[in-house]
């Protein structure tokens, strides 16, 4: 590792070219769920200047929703789960870790598209368009756990 490696490339020159590692399954989970928390946050933030937001929410209006504690807790509920995936996906053994970002990764799909209907905000559609891709990046690369051969004690 950190060595450069004299090889020859595409036209056939020698000399040295870029490492490649390969980065662990758990590590892409963790910093897709990472990417994906930055989204909800900036696209949240940026929100805030649109015009007759804070008014809204002054007056306790969010959308159509009154802000209660039970809609404040239902948010927070609902972004608890993307943050604790970032570790989860760490933590986990890969068979659970492979199922809670597969189902996980799909739900919020549903919610990235479902918060964006009827929404006539561009920066907004395009927030939820990023969001639905990285999830979808989630699924696919959970789906493509890389598998490699059991060893079993038996007959050893």
């Amino acid at each position: 590792m950190g060595e450069k490696k004299n090889v020859k490339d595409q036209d056939g020159k020698a000399g040295t070219v870029l490492e490649v590692l390969r980065i662990p399954t758990q590590v892409k989970l963790a910093g897709l769920w990472v990417t994906v928390m930055f989204m909800y946050v900036y696209v949240d933030i940026i929100g805030f200047f649109r015009p007759g937001l804070i008014a809204d929410i002054l007056v306790g209006k969010v959308w159509v929703f009154d802000i209660t504690q039970t809609w404040m807790l239902s948010s927070v509920m609902l972004m608890t789960i993307p943050a604790l995936m970032v570790f989860l996906s760490l933590a986990l053994p890969a068979k659970a870790n492979r199922y809670a970002n597969i189902s996980l990764g799909a739900i919020y799909i549903l919610v990235a598209i479902g918060t964006a209907v009827g929404e006539t905000q561009v920066y907004y559609i395009f927030g939820s368009a990023v969001e639905a891709l990285l999830l979808s990046l989630i699924v696919w690369n959970a789906w493509k756990w890389p598998r490699v051969q059991s060893h079993s004690a038996v007959g050893d």
